[in-house]
């Protein structure tokens, strides 16, 4: 009797229990389940703003790159260089506080950037002039291999001579610009008219010169030259002398 009653009162207190869990409908809590969830979305929206990040950057890097080739084959360091570009600021600006030291000299300035000439004496801008400066395009022989990269220089030069109507004579890359084949000899290289009807000479080829294209002033379209329009080249003829100072940036 004993033992009947203690099984009787086991099993009435394990089945009300079991009956009052079942009715209920009360499930056991999820919650770690859901904070690895909510991890997990985090860490897949990480992935990707780090990817967009990347792609981002790389484009970033892709755009500079043309400049800096172009660079490396004029022998320049690339724009993009903040150390090279800080010092050969503090350079010009030194040449330039030099000069102004010196009043009574005048000297030329040009901006290849913006397409400006500008004419200093006694610490003022007496003439600011519109021109053409170089594209920075780069042309391949497919014959040779040779390059030329048609850049203005980005330092500091003297005149050297002065021409009034002044007679081209074309390179071998002006030849190969028009798919021409380049002359054995110094015939057919002769083009006058070109350089307008004056021409001053600043070294290894590059002039201040006047142009046919006078529509595109203030573009950068020439090959390394510094165009100008017909009143600023004669200002610049009649003024500048042999060994007055330009300098380029």
């Amino acid at each position: 009797m004993t033992i009947s009653l203690h099984q009787h009162s086991a099993a009435s207190t394990k089945g009300p229990n079991r009956f009052r869990r079942e009715a209920s409908g009360t499930k056991p809590p999820r919650r770690p389940r859901k904070l690895l969830l909510l991890v997990g979305l985090l860490l897949v929206l990480f992935a990707a703003l780090l990817f967009f990040g990347l792609v981002l950057y790389g484009s970033h890097l892709a755009e500079q790159q043309p400049a800096a080739k172009a660079s490396a084959l004029a022998g320049k360091p690339a724009p993009t260089d903040p150390d090279k570009l800080q010092k050969a600021n503090a350079t010009l600006t030194k040449r330039l506080a030099a000069l102004a030291a010196k009043p009574d000299e005048p000297y030329i300035v040009v901006d290849s950037a913006l397409n400006r000439v500008y004419w200093w004496q006694n610490g003022v801008v007496l003439r600011e002039m519109i021109a053409s400066c170089g594209t920075g395009n780069i042309l391949e022989d497919p014959a040779s291999g040779r390059k030329w990269v048609f850049e203005t220089p980005r330092d500091e030069r003297k005149v050297w001579m002065k021409k009034a109507a002044p007679v081209w004579m074309k390179p071998d890359w002006a030849f190969i610009e028009e798919g021409e084949e380049i002359p054995k000899d110094g015939s057919g290289r002769a083009e006058p008219g070109v350089m307008g009807d004056y021409a001053v000479a600043i070294g290894d080829g590059y002039y201040l010169h006047g142009t046919l294209y006078k529509r595109l002033l203030g573009r950068n379209v020439s090959h390394g030259c510094v165009r100008l329009g017909d009143d600023d080249i004669e200002f610049i003829y009649k003024t500048a002398k042999i060994g007055t100072r330009v300098i380029l940036f």
